[in-house]
């Protein structure tokens, strides 16, 4: 027996299917626009270092350093936990490391400064050379370092970034630790953003590595002196 639909209904169908259609539509349109759009693109920055700004002509000249007859190797900076990679970190509450969603290093941290720590030292004009490795050459001499920190701080206002370096120098006849120091800077941001951060992580690294070089010059002499 055929069933015939009660009066009115077919109507109420045909309205409910065109809304569910135009909710399909619709629904389809969001998507494709959310598909089309493009994810942001992150910044890339890098670390620098100025070994110092040119002098007065009108004033004194500072006393260099004596050069020494040693040959420094600077060994490939290495990075604690959580600061081996090319995230720029910050901190919002202590102890708990974040990273800026689209801001990176062109590279990780510690490649970008085994070459500015060569820079450094080079500067002082303490060493006959100063080599990065690898490398085939050979030196009395060598740097080892480790980042210990390198974040950016929003603990106040301003916020700070903070950079901290282990060193150690190593007699490479007999692999004994001349001297080992931990250095520390703190400086205060430009801007409350990565850009202002990036300011002043390279304004503690000049800091560090400028104390780092002379590190460096008073082992030399002090091994030179006892040879």
């Amino acid at each position: 027996m055929k069933r015939i639909a009660p009066h009115g209904s077919l109507p109420y169908l045909w309205q409910f299917a065109a809304a569910a259609l135009s909710l399909a539509l619709l629904s389809g349109c969001g998507v494709l626009s959310t598909m089309g759009s493009p994810a942001p693109q992150p910044t890339f920055y890098s670390l620098a270092y100025m070994p110092g700004t040119v002098p007065d002509a009108a004033a004194p000249a500072a006393p260099r350093a004596a050069v020494t007859a040693l040959t420094l190797i600077v060994s490939p900076s290495h990075a604690a936990a959580g600061f081996d990679s090319r995230r720029i970190m910050y901190l919002r509450q202590a102890n708990q490391l974040e990273y800026f969603a689209h801001s990176e290093w062109i590279d990780t941290p510690a490649r970008m400064l085994t070459p500015l720590i060569v820079s450094a030292v080079e500067s002082s004009g303490t060493f006959r050379a100063v080599v990065q490795t690898p490398g085939a050459a050979a030196g009395e001499m060598r740097l080892d370092t480790e980042i210990l920190r390198l974040q950016h701080e929003f603990l106040g206002t301003p916020s700070k970034v903070r950079f901290t370096l282990r060193a150690y120098l190593v007699e490479s006849a007999t692999r004994r630790v001349i001297a080992a120091r931990e250095f520390d800077a703190v400086v205060s941001a430009t801007s409350e953003d990565p850009s202002g951060g990036v300011v002043a992580a390279s304004r503690a690294v000049k800091t560090v590595l400028d104390d780092l070089s002379a590190f460096c010059a008073d082992a030399a002499r002090s091994v030179r002196m006892d040879k």
